[in-house]
Protein backbone atom coordinates (compact mmCIF):
# COMPACT_ATOMS: atom_id res chain seq x y z
CA UNK A 1 0.00 0.00 0.00
CA UNK A 2 1.01 3.55 -0.70
CA UNK A 3 1.66 6.28 1.24
CA UNK A 4 -0.69 8.31 0.25
CA UNK A 5 -3.08 5.38 0.45
CA UNK A 6 -2.27 4.90 4.19
CA UNK A 7 -2.90 8.37 4.73
CA UNK A 8 -6.40 8.22 2.97
CA UNK A 9 -7.20 5.16 4.82
CA UNK A 10 -6.22 6.79 8.07
CA UNK A 11 -8.44 9.59 7.27
CA UNK A 12 -11.56 7.46 6.01
CA UNK A 13 -11.21 5.42 9.25
CA UNK A 14 -11.12 8.61 12.19
CA UNK A 15 -14.21 11.00 13.11
CA UNK A 16 -11.76 13.40 13.92
CA UNK A 17 -9.08 15.09 12.60
CA UNK A 18 -5.62 13.75 11.55
CA UNK A 19 -2.39 15.62 11.84
CA UNK A 20 1.00 14.75 10.94
CA UNK A 21 4.12 16.48 11.60
CA UNK A 22 7.60 15.90 10.48
CA UNK A 23 11.15 17.51 12.09
CA UNK A 24 8.80 19.99 14.08
CA UNK A 25 11.96 20.15 16.51
CA UNK A 26 14.07 22.19 14.26
CA UNK A 27 11.87 25.18 14.57
CA UNK A 28 13.56 25.09 17.73
CA UNK A 29 16.61 23.99 16.92
CA UNK A 30 15.93 21.79 19.55
CA UNK A 31 17.49 18.00 19.54
CA UNK A 32 15.22 15.10 19.22
CA UNK A 33 16.00 14.00 22.71
CA UNK A 34 14.58 17.90 23.93
CA UNK A 35 11.96 17.46 21.54
CA UNK A 36 10.79 14.56 22.56
CA UNK A 37 11.81 14.79 26.56
CA UNK A 38 9.27 18.83 26.34
CA UNK A 39 6.74 17.19 24.23
CA UNK A 40 2.99 17.45 26.35
CA UNK A 41 2.23 13.89 25.41
CA UNK A 42 4.09 10.59 26.42
CA UNK A 43 6.88 9.87 24.61
CA UNK A 44 8.76 6.99 26.90
CA UNK A 45 7.16 3.95 24.84
CA UNK A 46 8.42 4.50 21.79
CA UNK A 47 10.44 1.38 20.60
CA UNK A 48 14.26 2.25 21.84
CA UNK A 49 15.80 1.30 18.35
CA UNK A 50 13.06 3.43 16.72
CA UNK A 51 14.20 6.01 18.96
CA UNK A 52 17.70 5.91 18.33
CA UNK A 53 16.96 5.81 14.99
CA UNK A 54 14.93 9.22 15.29
CA UNK A 55 18.46 10.70 16.54
CA UNK A 56 20.93 9.33 14.38
CA UNK A 57 18.84 10.91 11.62
CA UNK A 58 17.66 13.60 13.23
CA UNK A 59 13.83 12.92 12.17
CA UNK A 60 10.56 13.25 14.17
CA UNK A 61 7.62 12.18 12.26
CA UNK A 62 4.35 12.56 14.91
CA UNK A 63 0.79 11.16 13.85
CA UNK A 64 -1.54 12.21 15.70
CA UNK A 65 -5.35 10.77 15.30
CA UNK A 66 -8.43 10.73 16.88
CA UNK A 67 -10.33 7.40 15.54
CA UNK A 68 -13.63 8.02 17.45
CA UNK A 69 -14.23 11.37 18.67
CA UNK A 70 -12.82 14.67 19.03
CA UNK A 71 -11.45 14.21 22.57
CA UNK A 72 -9.77 11.19 22.99
CA UNK A 73 -6.59 10.68 20.54
CA UNK A 74 -3.62 8.42 19.70
CA UNK A 75 0.08 10.00 18.59
CA UNK A 76 2.69 7.49 16.86
CA UNK A 77 6.37 8.55 16.78
CA UNK A 78 8.58 7.50 14.50
CA UNK A 79 11.68 8.27 11.98
CA UNK A 80 9.69 6.65 8.89
CA UNK A 81 6.24 8.70 7.79
CA UNK A 82 5.14 4.95 6.09
CA UNK A 83 6.31 3.25 9.41
CA UNK A 84 4.16 5.58 11.49
CA UNK A 85 0.95 5.25 9.51
CA UNK A 86 1.66 1.52 9.60
CA UNK A 87 1.78 2.01 13.59
CA UNK A 88 -1.53 4.44 13.38
CA UNK A 89 -3.59 1.78 11.30
CA UNK A 90 -2.35 -0.90 13.33
CA UNK A 91 -3.85 1.00 16.25
CA UNK A 92 -7.14 0.87 14.64
CA UNK A 93 -7.03 -2.79 14.11
CA UNK A 94 -9.03 -4.31 10.64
Amino acid sequence: MSTSDKLQDLISRCEGAVYISVNEHRNCYDSVEQHLANMPTKTDDINPDVREKMIQLDTVVEVQFYPLTPVGFHVVYHHDLDAALDEALACLGK
